[in-house]
């Protein structure tokens, strides 16, 4: 029988909505072998802790009620990095690899659809064809992270250091921050790993790699090192990415790491640096930082990486688009322009409406869990904003949330992966648009 993706929903089914769909299926199986006995080591795991680890996993975040390494089983630890590998390249894999399995190439215009705004493609066309680049390039470099991190590893911990390289490599790959090194206390991440270079820089460059996103690696792939024949999406990602690691370095070098020695010093700032966008593997205690170093880090996490990536957000394009345009304001210019292009006015709306709803969405999770769990207000920001942009860095306070406050960041967790655009237009329908547009007036601002 021909595989048709289309006949699993109803054909006027948005893309959006499957998307939706797919995520939610995920991390409810995920929640279901989570709960299996012999997932964890007691044989037994709260459904509220099951669901909040799947989601967490599915939606590449890393904030976790249990200490990965102690509380699941090496079955856990399997289900826990297939659901962050699944859900790091999102519905991609499935499509693929059930056309793959199938052995056939259905070229129906709503599995290119699906592809196309699972990735963030321009277009529907050469969409297999990219779409395969995108899944060969991701386990070429998750392997070569592995490779690199395995030696290391395996000096500490023998021969299963094989499979801890495996796990963090796609784990960082897919800025997902699940670790599962036995000999570190209870939630404290990669901290015995804060001067090993080799393990520091590896991860710095699975973490970029995998949150500049997919259309920058084929503009890479395609025009290699000239910059000038790069899509305006790929210049804006690779400048805003420098400077939003570069600026934090320096701030972290000079004012936050000052008791480290001079390496140390120097790999905890970049890491740092690199890690709220959107990673959640953490070589400081965060609980320590300054409260300026922590809304630093807050900025950065709702910042995120970029769209059509493994990294979550408000994503890089958006606040270049929302810095861009601002300046076109300030400057009296009408339209908003960067590298001698133009960005239209449909997407300048679409970046600060989304921006607007990370923003509120944001308060409004800070504010709860202040006044329900009464946990300090920049604390309380800090575990919003890391579920939001399913980033997964924690000041500690995680496993100490009551149920409510973990029912919301599940939400916020699974409204960061799949995007607010997302679930605006799986609400909408297509015929929600107007026919006619209705009369202006003008309205003062500012």
């Amino acid at each position: 029988m021909k595989f048709s993706l289309s006949k699993l929903f109803n054909r006027q089914s948005s893309s959006a909505r499957i998307i939706l769909a797919f995520f939610l299926s995920l991390i409810l199986i995920g929640t279901f072998l989570l709960m299996l006995p012999i997932a964890s080591v007691g044989g037994e795991v709260d459904f509220i802790d099951a669901l909040f680890t799947s989601t967490s996993a599915v939606c590449v975040t890393g904030l976790i009620v249990q200490n990965t390494a102690s509380f699941w089983t090496p079955f856990g630890k399997t289900v826990i990095i297939l659901l962050i590998q699944i859900g790091g390249l999102g519905i991609l894999t499935s499509v693929l690899f059930m056309v793959a399995f199938l052995r056939r190439k259905d070229n129906s215009i709503m599995q290119r659809s699906i592809l196309r705004d699972a990735i963030s493609a321009p277009q529907i066309g050469g969409i297999y064809k990219l779409s395969g680049f995108i899944l060969i390039t991701t386990f070429v470099i998750e392997l070569a992270g592995a490779c690199l991190m395995m030696p290391e590893f395996c000096k500490n911990y023998g021969n299963v250091g094989v499979l801890y390289g495996l796990f963090h490599s796609v784990s960082a790959f897919c800025n997902a921050g699940f670790d599962i090194l036995p000999d570190t206390a209870p939630f404290s991440s990669l901290v015995s790993y804060q001067s090993v270079t080799l393990v520091n820089i590896t991860l710095i460059l699975l973490i970029v790699i995998g949150g500049i996103g997919f259309l920058t690696w084929d503009d890479i792939a395609v025009h290699r090192f000239d910059f000038n024949k790069y899509r305006l999406q790929t210049k804006l990602v690779l400048l805003f990415t420098f400077f939003l690691i570069l600026i934090p370095f320096i701030y972290l070098y000079c004012f936050e790491f000052r008791e480290l020695p001079g390496k140390e010093r120097f790999l905890a700032s970049l890491f740092q640096a690199v890690t709220p966008r959107t990673a959640g593997f953490a070589t400081v205690d965060f609980g320590q930082m300054s409260e300026t170093g922590l809304f630093m880090t807050i900025m950065l996490m709702l910042i995120g990486g970029s769209s059509g990536s493994t990294a979550g957000g408000i994503k890089v394009t958006t606040f270049a688009v929302v810095v861009i345009a601002t300046i076109a304001v300030l400057r009296r210019r009408e339209d908003a322009t960067a590298f001698n292009r133009r960005v239209e006015k449909y997407i300048v709306m679409n970046a600060f409406a989304l921006f607007a709803v990370y923003i509120t969405l944001f308060l409004f999770g800070s504010f709860f869990i202040n006044s329900y769990d009464g946990f300090p207000l920049v604390s309380s920001m800090f575990e919003t904003a890391s579920a939001l942009a399913t980033v997964g860095l924690t000041t500690g306070i995680t496993p100490l949330l009551s149920a409510p406050s973990k029912a919301m960041l599940i939400c916020f967790m699974y409204f960061g992966r799949v995007g607010g655009l997302t679930l605006a237009y799986a609400a909408s329908s297509v015929n929600s648009i107007p026919l006619s547009k209705q009369a202006t007036e003008k309205v003062n601002v500012g």
